[in-house]
């Protein structure tokens, strides 16, 4: 264990993390200083309260990051660019730059599960953390979508060869957390990636780079899945030495799990078998690796997932995939697929009134995502566009949607609104076009009045929220409320 008593530490940025990452330093004898570009009247007052209980000082406004020169070391929270830390000029050389993430590599005793991707790590770490209960494994999920990790790190227990029990930990990890990493997961997941956070990242070279940490620092003992329908996940393979399997939507793959003719297949060499603990996968050395050679099983057939969306079956085979990976049974697999209903303000089912199904896909905040969530459907939709820029480009968004033929409506909304409208208008669109609405308790009632029995109601903004919202959970708890109360 690391020791921290009596070392001076900066945590940067006060949000659910920061607050996690200080309280845990203070606890091991830390002289810990939060710091924040917010003013103190601006931040979490709960969070403020909770600081001041356990003497932890506060240096909030314009100047926080002065005098960083004074700390052994600095923890950035997710979103605190790593740029503006290392170009201060009052930047200690002997300072040591950290995440909470990265602690949490340094410190944890047990077996990592880390899944990235532009879209679908949230979804996909939530599967493989309900499967690895299922079949009655010590899981634990943290990151973006569960707790911060080092508020359960004194619960993990270690795992070894002697031992069938021990934690598994599933870590869901965005670029901002993987840009500085030198660790990387034992099972290391990539999903689909585009383009994305370009208002923090220089470039897309920048955002995928950070996105490969995840599998650069692997060795040949680890186990990396990569998603084979895009390049940019695909072509990774070359910055790993671990064991690799795929996943796809579209082709079959020779190690891996991948859909076709309505089911999802696992398909291995010859002579491999699945983990029967974390970790442990077994070969027979073989030449031959023709198709003679390959094993297929089928997993489930797709009718009988209860998760919306083809694009969630990207999510599923990698899901498997893990799953199989750490010993859990097929028929456990099963159980979740069959019950898995997905997560909030994901393609969330709100309710059905009269016939009319409405769903929050607010976490949709690109145009890739949006498209997914449009395909999931076949029957008429009322969608809801717009929200503030991420730079995004709408050409392709555009023209899924002319070439669609179940888009009835569209209400538009936000400062990225016109730039969508542009790509999406021409003479002969039948499709009615609503602008102007600036509440969400507007929105909802104005698709309520478009809609007929049998449609669907669909925000799926393809933008980030803060131009109207304070962020995609409030846009999409707003729509929830605001749909509730047609009921």
């Amino acid at each position: 264990m690391i020791n921290f008593k009596g070392k001076k530490i900066a945590v940067i940025g006060l949000g659910l993390e920061g607050l996690s990452s200080a309280l845990f330093l203070a606890k091991r004898g830390a002289s810990v200083f939060v710091l924040d570009q917010k003013e103190e009247k601006d931040l979490d007052q709960e969070f403020l309260k909770i600081l001041r209980e356990k003497d932890i000082k506060i240096i909030s406004g314009k100047n926080y990051l002065d005098n960083l020169n004074k700390f052994d070391l600095i923890v950035r929270s997710p979103g605190v660019n790593i740029d503006k830390i290392q170009n201060s000029k009052l930047k200690s050389q002997n300072s040591i730059i950290t995440s909470q993430t990265k602690l949490f590599f340094d410190l944890c005793p047990c077996p990592i599960i880390g899944v990235t991707g532009t879209k679908g790590k949230g979804t996909t770490s939530a599967l493989i953390y309900e499967m690895l209960q299922k079949h009655g494994i010590n899981a634990y999920l943290g990151g973006n979508i569960g707790k911060p990790p080092l508020d359960f790190l004194d619960k993990l227990s270690e795992q070894s060869a002697s031992r069938q029990g021990g934690s598994v930990v599933v870590l869901e990890l965005s670029s901002f957390q993987l840009q500085d990493f030198t660790q990387s997961p034992h099972i290391a997941v990539m999903l689909m990636m585009t383009s994305e956070h370009l208002d923090y990242h220089k470039d897309t070279k920048e955002y995928v780079d950070a996105k490969r940490n995840i599998l650069k620092f692997q060795t040949k003992d680890d186990y990396v899945i990569l998603n084979k329908d895009y390049p940019a996940s695909r072509e990774s393979d070359i910055h790993t030495d671990a064991k690799m399997f795929y996943i796809s939507r579209d082709n079959k793959v020779e190690e891996g799990c991948f859909v076709e003719d309505g089911k999802i297949f696992l398909s291995l060499l010859n002579g491999v078998g699945v983990a029967t603990r974390m970790g442990n996968v077994r070969r027979k050395t073989s030449n031959n690796t023709g198709s003679d050679n390959v094993k297929r099983e089928t997993i489930i057939d797709i009718r009988d997932i209860l998760l919306p969306g083809e694009h969630n079956l990207e999510n599923v085979c990698a899901a498997v995939m893990a799953a199989l990976l750490c010993g859990v049974s097929k028929e456990n697999i099963v159980k979740v697929l069959k019950t898995f209903k997905g997560l909030e303000h994901r393609l969330e089912l709100v309710s059905n009134i009269n016939g009319v199904r409405f769903y929050d896909d607010s976490f949709s905040t690109i145009p890739e995502t949006t498209i997914a969530a449009i395909q999931a459907f076949k029957d008429p939709e009322i969608l809801i566009l717009g929200g503030s820029s991420k730079n995004s480009d709408f050409s392709e968004l555009g023209r899924v949607i002319r070439d669609s033929k179940n888009v009835k409506a569209i209400i538009g909304i936000g400062v990225e609104w016109p730039r969508i409208k542009k790509r999406i208008t021409n003479n002969e669109l039948l499709i009615t076009i609503v602008e102007g609405l600036r509440d969400m308790h507007s929105i909802v009632q104005k698709a309520y009045k478009l809609a007929k029995p049998g449609d669907v109601v669909l925000l799926s903004p393809a933008c980030a929220s803060f131009d109207m919202f304070k962020n995609y959970k409030d846009r999409g708890d707003q729509f929830k409320k605001e749909v509730r109360r047609l009921a």
